[in-house]
């Protein structure tokens, strides 16, 4: 960590972060908003199960944010089947 703070990365991420929660909040552009949080929800996984050895994995924040982008991923779906399909 003490690598990144100085970069300004953590300070994109959380701008990110911010941007793609606006997004979720509105209806139109949920699917934007799923497209920008769903890198850096596959990052935090990584980041529990690599770094911290999985020790948090069954942290309750950990999981709700999971679950509810699961579940806003699935009730979207019909949105990203052009992306699968190209």
């Amino acid at each position: 960590m003490g690598a990144l703070v100085p970069t300004g990365y953590l300070s994109f991420v959380k701008a990110l972060e911010i941007l793609g929660g606006v997004l979720l909040a509105i209806p139109r552009t949920r699917n934007w908003g799923l497209l920008v949080l769903g890198p850096i929800i596959v990052n935090i996984l990584a980041y529990q199960v690599f770094i911290m050895k999985g020790a948090m994995l069954m942290d309750p924040m950990l999981i709700s944010v999971c679950v509810a982008a699961a579940f806003l991923l699935w009730s979207e779906r019909r949105a990203f089947v052009g992306l699968i399909k190209g």
